[in-house]
């Protein structure tokens, strides 16, 4: 094979292939789309002090985790106000994986309150996140627990 010479179709077969292939390149560059995963369109918010504000067209939800400072193996309630569609939610560790904690909200007055409990860890501190989802709106709060 290596040492055939190059004939007039075999030149032509290698011409047409690279005209295949640069199309294709330049077809893919053009049409090129970035897509955004679930996480990246998701909103961000850190709750250390108080509650989280999130405005989000013209709404406003506001979130609070109670007590602070959250500790582990305590009760914890995650508590949202200003919205109308029951939550759904998991809570995972940031830095280490813990097991996927599910948030069961109920609705009390205004507001819809979750209850859930993290375990303890190695680290005197760690960062959990609570993956909220509302609708088609997911919203990543990020707490830290201690021991």
């Amino acid at each position: 094979m290596a040492a055939e010479k190059l004939t007039k179709s075999r030149l032509i077969q290698i011409i047409v292939l690279m005209a295949v292939l640069i199309s294709a390149f330049v077809w893919r560059t053009v049409t090129y789309e970035e897509v955004q995963s679930a996480e990246q369109k998701a909103i961000h918010c850190t709750i250390s002090e108080g509650k989280c504000l999130i405005v989000e067209q013209g709404d406003t939800a506001d979130i609070t985790l109670t007590p602070l400072p959250a500790t582990a193996e305590s009760p914890l309630v995650l508590q949202i106000g200003n919205i109308n569609v029951k939550p759904t939610g998991v809570v995972e560790g940031v830095d280490m994986f813990m097991g996927t904690i599910p948030v069961i909200f109920s609705q009390k007055g205004e507001y819809w309150v979750g209850n859930f409990s993290v375990p303890a860890c190695i680290h005197d501190e760690m960062d959990w996140k609570a993956t909220i989802t509302q609708g088609n709106q997911t919203t990543i709060v990020t707490f830290k627990v201690k021991k």
